[in-house]
């Protein structure tokens, strides 16, 4: 399978079989605040130590502009959070970021912020929104948000951003909220979604079994979560490296996060309390082709229980590249 089929545009095999040290930077995410109006129960925070003793536990502007410039040329941007949409910022740095010559600018966000600012964000060149629909009803919506009445208005901005720009829907499921999972997923392609991302959560981790009842339609519309739905049902979990997977990571030579004053492996990496690989600054890449060259991803204990599927099949693919020598 191409990587091109998976369905994530970051994602292809050119990429894959020409990541170097020195190829083009091809995606950041950012992690612009810690703040959130949402309290979701699986939700991996930021650890402590990543905003030190700043009392407000976001980037400023002028981080935020700093960062862009140091990983230029950028293909593809993602602003994060916490919230992206509570930063005050959050507008002029996507603006900032069109201006730049970023291609593709993303926002994950919980969907509960005015219409007016999401359009707003449209307007300063954000091209993808990625929202989170945990529920397919008010009453456990509200219980995986972990605030009451705010259901409605998630489903509602889903449609309206989906109308848009492409918008894909996160479902994170739980012990809490699976029995539910078939209707969040048919709810999420009537809402007009481009895809359908679905994951345990980290904590638990474990298979759905109902996903046979999910209507050949709606997989055949949606191209992630018909790769997702395909790997559960032959029995391949969404984490977790197998004895025959690549031991190195090739996509931290041209894919980051940043967080605070610091650069992470990955944003999974992070989420699970993984050590930073250093602090954000012009010798960034070096310090990451370092990691890479030095680390045996199956001897981490989060890399081999979390790395995702997707990176995997991306890792896997980078190594059979023609000029790649064998076991580099």
């Amino acid at each position: 399978m191409t990587l091109e089929k998976i369905g994530f545009y970051t994602l292809c095999d050119a990429r894959a079989t020409s990541v170097s040290p020195t190829s083009q930077m091809w995606r950041c995410e950012m992690i612009i605040t810690e703040a959130c109006n949402f309290h979701c129960p699986y939700c991996r925070g930021l650890e402590s130590w990543v905003y030190g003793d700043r009392r407000v536990r976001q980037l400023s502007l002028e981080d935020i502009k700093r960062n862009i410039d140091l990983w230029l040329p950028l293909k593809n941007l993602r602003f994060s959070g916490g919230e992206p949409t509570t930063h005050p910022a959050l507008v002029e740095s996507v603006r900032y970021a069109a201006q730049r010559g970023v291609e593709r600018i993303a926002i994950s966000t919980n969907g509960s912020a005015p219409h007016d600012l999401y359009a707003a964000l449209v307007d300063a060149g954000c091209n993808d929104f990625s929202v989170s629909l945990d529920a397919c009803c008010a009453a456990q919506g509200d219980q995986m948000a972990g605030v009451s009445g705010v259901w409605d208005g998630v489903v509602e901005t889903i449609r309206y951003v989906s109308s848009l720009v492409y918008t894909t829907v996160g479902v994170v499921f739980t012990p809490d909220n699976l029995d539910g999972l078939v209707r969040t997923v048919q709810l999420a392609h009537n809402l007009g979604v481009a895809d359908i991302r679905i994951i345990s959560s980290a904590q638990w981790n474990e298979m759905p079994g109902c996903l046979d009842a999910i209507p050949s339609d709606i997989l055949s519309a949606h191209p992630i979560l018909a790769y997702r739905v395909a790997r559960f049902m032959r029995g391949c979990n969404v984490r977790g490296i197998q004895d025959a997977d690549t031991r190195k990571c090739f996509l931290v030579l041209d894919d980051s996060v940043i967080a605070g004053d610091y650069h992470f492996p990955c944003v999974i990496y992070m989420r699970e309390g993984g050590q930073p690989i250093g602090h954000v600054e012009p010798s960034m890449r070096a310090k990451r082709v370092e990691w890479h060259e030095g680390h045996d991803t199956h001897c981490d204990g989060i890399c081999s229980a979390n790395c995702l599927d997707v990176c995997i099949d991306h890792n896997n693919a980078a190594l059979e590249a023609p000029t790649r020598k064998d076991g580099e």
